[in-house]
């Protein structure tokens, strides 16, 4: 019931919600305990003259529409489908209701002083978010600014009328949220979390547009994701697994909190401007996402919807591509076998990380390489080169805005995720013997995720080192940050 009901409101708000006269959807309940709210409508945005959506937005609305009727006709069962940059390392979570912790925090478990053993890179930690609030949160990045975080999470879920708890969603959903500084300008907590991804959808990879305030990206299939088996990476016969859906695309929106926050003028960004709409659309998996500085381009990950003679997927071959959003063009920069994908430009604009397995063994190993520039525009690559190889998984390398090294997640402290930083030089080589991959993190859970915010003086992360719940064997995946003083 929990699902036809998802599908219900989601069907609602296609069918209803988008309508010429400035309705736009609805907005969650605000009251009570901090919830998250959907940012997507409401009477704030009546006052706007409604800008009809483009014909492409208008015939995915109808099909997804009709989609999702059929879906709440035949009563289908719950789909999982997990992040395409996966924000939790367990094989298993409970989504059992939040309740108070009921062991300390791993800073108060024998032999896990991580704030000792991390204080040459970090300082005056943070817990952004906390199990009673969401099952799991994690993949969080810093708007230009350095005052809005964007995540994905699945929510705790509330008790129903009937006094019962549904389960949680299985899919993530990408919120905003501001951080709350103190008067001296430290991060203190983390302000309310706005819902942002339509209902009922798949969501992974946000990421702030460097130029236009309160406008996002993010991977999402607008919709429930379509029932069968997606193509998805997979270390041997582990549990743990992320899909790729073929219907998800990479979509941008306006996002109202921050549009009001920022103080934009009404009538200059609003209508459809505030619902999730394709910047593109293609046949197969499109997202792990962000801009170049500028806003012009857009680096993401493609994957081609390839099944077998019995429509089975083939195993996923993601290639690394450039969306030009001036010509609307595509082009392919990283093409070879195996996955490639989670692609950041470099501080500077002159080169790519991203992961691979390109051995096809599943043990992702880090890749940095140059871009070639034709007329101000990519068109390939070259001078490719392994930062990591090894027989470890190795993921989500993130550039420090120096431009001088990396930080990434990483299995090989005992088989446990933990965050290492590695150096790179101006040509972006590694030399083995003068700089060998540090570790940063040394908490007993997973530590994976890494970023920075603009002015490089925070690192963000996704972490299991907080306290744990009831009917939980291990703390919950949850957003920190602390001050960075490595170098």
């Amino acid at each position: 019931m929990a699902y036809i009901h998802a599908s219900w409101v989601w069907f609602k708000y296609l069918s209803l919600g988008a309508r010429g006269d400035g309705r736009h959807g609805f907005t969650k309940n605000t009251e009570g305990g901090g919830r998250p709210r959907w940012q997507g409508g409401g009477t704030d945005i009546l006052s706007c003259p409604f800008r009809k959506p483009s014909p492409m937005f208008t015939a995915m609305l109808t099909a997804r529409s009709l989609m999702l009727a059929s879906l709440a006709f035949f009563n289908l069962a719950f789909i999982h489908v997990v992040s395409a940059r996966p924000t939790d390392v367990q094989n298993a979570i409970s989504s059992a209701p939040a309740s108070q912790p009921t062991t300390p925090p791993a800073s108060a478990l024998p032999g896990s002083d991580w704030r000792s053993l991390e204080s040459a890179d970090l300082h005056n930690y943070v817990q952004l978010t906390g199990r009673e609030q969401f099952v799991k949160a994690g993949e969080a990045y810093f708007s230009p600014d350095g005052l809005w975080i964007i995540f994905q999470a699945v929510e705790v879920p509330k008790k129903g009328l009937d006094g019962t708890t549904p389960e949680a969603a299985t899919s993530y959903s990408l919120y905003v949220a501001k951080l709350v500084r103190d008067a001296n300008g430290k991060v203190t907590s983390l302000g309310e979390a706005f819902l942002v991804s339509p209902p009922g959808s798949a969501n992974t990879c946000g990421w702030f547009h460097p130029t236009e305030k309160a406008r996002v990206i993010y991977g999402s299939t607008i919709g429930p994701p379509a029932p069968g088996v997606a193509p998805g990476y997979q270390r041997g016969t582990r549990s743990y697994l992320w899909s790729f859906p073929p219907e998800m695309e990479i979509v941008t929106q306006t996002v109202l909190p921050m549009a009001k926050d920022y103080g934009l003028r009404p009538g200059v960004q609003c209508g459809s401007d505030f619902l999730a709409e394709p910047m593109f659309v293609r046949a197969g998996y499109d997202a792990e996402c962000s801009y170049s500085k500028d806003g012009r381009f857009v680096i993401y990950t493609h994957v081609d919807d390839a099944r077998d003679s019995a429509g089975v997927p083939l195993k996923a071959d993601g290639d690394i591509w450039v969306y030009d959003t001036l010509s609307q063009g595509h082009r392919p920069l990283v093409v070879a076998p195996g996955y490639d994908g989670g692609p950041f430009l470099s501080p500077d604009g002159k080169r790519l990380c991203y992961r691979s397995d390109r051995k096809g063994n599943d043990l992702l190993q880090i890749y940095i390489c140059d871009l070639v520039y034709v007329g101000g525009v990519p068109t390939g690559i070259t001078n490719e080169r392994k930062i990591t190889d090894n027989d470890w998984v190795n993921w989500a390398p993130y550039w420090h805005p120096s431009g001088k090294f990396l930080v990434y997640g990483t299995s090989q402290a005992d088989h446990n995720y933990e965050i290492y930083a590695v150096e790179v030089d101006a040509m972006g080589a590694r030399n083995p013997e003068m700089h060998e991959p540090r570790r940063v993190t040394n908490a007993a859970g997973a530590d994976v995720l890494p970023v920075f915010s603009p002015d490089g003086k925070l690192m963000m992360w996704t972490s299991q080192r907080g306290a744990m719940i009831e009917r939980e064997t291990k703390p919950s995946s949850q957003l920190w940050v602390a001050e960075w003083v490595g170098k």
